[in-house]
């Protein structure tokens, strides 16, 4: 469907609302399939055995704010994988994050440094890693628990080959 065009003098015309509302559900639509497009394979090994996730990796500063933010359900099987780029010591929170998360901190080899259990939706309450790492991995809360994660245990996905 064409509209016509917007005219001089008509701001705060129906019409250019109405332009204004579909040009942000394109652009919702369009951002929430390039996330879908983007998930990756990772794999946590612990004692039990090797877990498979698909995760959404972010590695840009605005995609690492905005997180799991404002979603509402998160699949048992997925995950978000955060990239810092660099090992360093990093902070999380769950602002307008209404999904209760764990979230693994992870050394640039790999190996689980610290695991955040059934954070609390919609605190600002900082979460440190407690240590320099290179990311750190937030899936549905209990599923560490419930695959028996632990610190030290090993997560396999491309960000931590060769080091």
């Amino acid at each position: 469907m064409r509209l016509p065009p917007i005219e001089a003098g008509a701001a705060e015309s129906p019409w250019r609302r109405l332009r204004l509302g579909l040009a942000a559900v394109v652009w919702l639509a369009s951002a929430t399939a390039a996330l879908a497009q983007s998930l990756e394979n990772l794999t946590i090994r612990t004692a039990s055995g090797s877990h498979a996730f698909a995760v959404e990796v972010v590695r840009t500063p605005e995609e690492r704010a905005i997180g799991l933010m404002n979603r509402r359900f998160l699949p048992a099987d997925r995950g978000m994988l955060f990239d810092f780029g660099e090992t360093a010591p990093v902070s999380m929170w769950m602002k307008n994050t209404y999904i209760s998360l764990d979230m693994l901190f992870i050394r640039a080899d790999g190996t689980i440094a610290r695991i955040a259990q059934r954070t609390e939706p919609l605190s600002t309450r900082i979460v440190p890693s407690g240590e320099p790492v290179l990311s750190v991995l937030e899936l549905n809360a209990g599923t560490a628990a419930r695959i028996g994660a632990r610190p030290g245990d090993k997560v396999e996905h491309p960000l931590f080959s060769g080091r």
